[in-house]
């Protein structure tokens, strides 16, 4: 119990900001779904075409409508300049605004299309004007069943906006990702509670003002209304409060990620800078985000860069790929590629001790005449990333089954029989405590993927900054990486990501 009021202290900020997001975005939804319902009831085309476009959008799961809003704002960077995030606040407020959308123009044109004739006959023979009647008649009568459709957007919008956090917006899917990705299910719970919690507060404020509408007590409308204001004026104080985004260290969606994150922003702090962070992020994201500007630093591996960045075939030696990749990020973009931080996390093919033996399986090579009547299990990208086509086509490797997991599961999987092989992370400290063999590459199929200190174009001539960084160039083992990831995964005696990059700093003397 007391771990859990322990993650619920620290929710304050990520709570605030949930609170702020999702109001926006259902205001923004409000504003743009009545007028359009307006619009509608008087027009059949009108009716048609917006539900079906609001209809279609509620098809597209939430997680990808958020991050295709990321490319659609850098495009949108040539148009309204450099200075338009494209990470953050802004694509996920037009993402949630969307997903409001629905609910709110369906209830709002079914009101107006149930509205009694006869009454609006008797407004027109009243000499009402349109907007007399629209605001004196229509409106009132047809505001409980527009507030139905508001109280469920609202739920809507409260339960996806834990979704931002992979487009780097904090919201209380912070706690819930970082929880999933490090097996902290105190954290997990935490996150939940405080959004469900959430949900059912704005739903029951909204539901005075939805009862006020229906039985015209003018008090009880005026009284949800205030007290959802106030909570909404509240969470801005508190935002407000916050650290000011000077620096944005980004992180992918695993626990080496979450503690490098916090090692960079440990050293940045002490070098007098506010550190923010934006974990979560895919790797499809984060490069375009440090190169746009929208994260100042992360960490990414070289075999990552050449090829899914460079789309280059082959694999050269580790000296000779970083020094390709720093060329070619300086030419292209203007990152600097500040050095290897001195260990490797690879991709690489793994099973069990104990199965792997029993199946007479060392290598890639071994894997591939069962590879049929074996399922392999990967994170959500590997499939997907040609280093996975690589193995594939070096040796004609074809899986019976291949399903994918968040990386924290992927190990799990292979305990519980969900998979046979998994690509694991060699700087991972679940190898050697899982009992896992690592099968080797005899083809040299999969690249090096030495970890980078990437820092973005606008920092890379900060003295400062990037002075406060170098120490961590070659300082990290992949003994002392794997010993911190494995604080953070273990079972029993867990760390947390912030935890780990302390030990990890003095482990490194740094």
């Amino acid at each position: 119990m007391s771990a859990l009021l322990a993650a619920f202290a620290g929710l304050a900020q990520p709570l605030a900001e949930h609170v702020l997001l999702s109001a926006a975005a259902l205001a923004l939804g409000i504003v743009v779904a009545l007028p359009l319902a307006v619009w509608a009831s008087r027009s059949p085309v009108v009716a048609r075409l917006s539900l079906g476009f609001a209809g279609l959008v509620q098809t597209i799961p939430a997680l990808a409508l958020l991050a295709l809003f990321f490319p659609i704002l850098l495009a949108l960077r040539a148009v309204f300049g450099e200075g338009l995030p494209a990470l953050g606040f802004l694509p996920a407020l037009l993402a949630l605004a969307l997903y409001a959308l629905l609910p709110i123009l369906r209830n709002a044109v079914a009101a107006q299309a149930g509205l009694d004739p006869g009454v609006l006959q008797a407004a027109d023979a009243m000499g009402m004007t349109a907007w007399q009647k629209l605001r004196l008649v229509e409106a009132p009568l047809a505001a409980p069943i527009v507030m139905a459709g508001v109280r469920t957007a609202a739920v809507w919008v409260i339960g996806a906006a834990t979704l931002a956090t992979t487009i780097g917006q904090p919201s209380l899917g912070d706690p819930i990702f970082a929880g999933l990705q490090t097996q902290n299910w105190t954290l997990v719970l935490a996150g939940c509670i405080a959004s469900a919690g959430l949900a059912l507060v704005a739903d029951g404020l909204l539901g005075m003002v939805e009862r006020g509408f229906a039985t015209r007590n003018r008090p009880l409308a005026l009284g949800g209304a205030a007290l959802a204001l106030a909570g909404i004026a509240a969470a801005a104080l508190a935002g407000a409060g916050g650290p000011r985004e000077q620096v944005v260290i980004g992180a992918k969606t695993f626990t080496e990620q979450y503690i490098l994150a916090r090692l960079i922003g440990d050293r940045l702090e002490r070098a007098g800078y506010d550190v923010t962070y934006r974990e979560g992020l895919g790797s499809a994201v984060i490069h375009s985000a440090l190169t746009s500007g929208a994260i100042d630093v992360y960490v990414e591996y070289s075999g990552t860069i050449w090829t899914n960045e460079m789309h280059r075939d082959g694999n050269p030696p580790p000296e000779e790929m970083i020094r390709q990749i720093a060329q070619w990020e300086r030419d292209g973009s203007g990152t600097l590629v500040l050095g290897a931080l001195g260990f490797e996390n690879a991709y690489a093919l793994a099973m069990k001790e104990d199965r792997a033996r029993a199946l007479g399986i060392a290598s890639l090579a071994d894997l591939t005449p069962i590879a049929a009547t074996l399922t392999i299990g990967s994170d959500v990208e590997f499939f997907e990333r040609p280093e996975w086509h690589a193995v594939r086509s070096a040796y004609g490797l074809e899986a019976a089954r291949t399903r994918t997991f968040a990386p924290t599961f992927m190990y799990n999987a292979l305990g519980s029989g969900g998979a046979d092989v998994i690509s694991a992370y060699t700087s991972d400290g679940r190898i050697a405590a899982d009992r896992l063999r690592v099968l080797d590459d005899p083809k040299n199929a999969l690249p090096n993927y030495d970890a980078l200190l990437m820092i973005a174009p606008g920092r890379a001539d900060e003295a400062r900054f990037v002075e406060a960084l170098r120490p961590l160039v070659g300082a990290i083992p992949v003994e002392a990486m794997r010993e911190a990831n494995y604080a953070v995964d273990r079972e029993q005696d867990k760390r947390t990501p912030a935890q780990a990059a302390q030990m990890l700093g003095k482990a490194i003397g740094r």
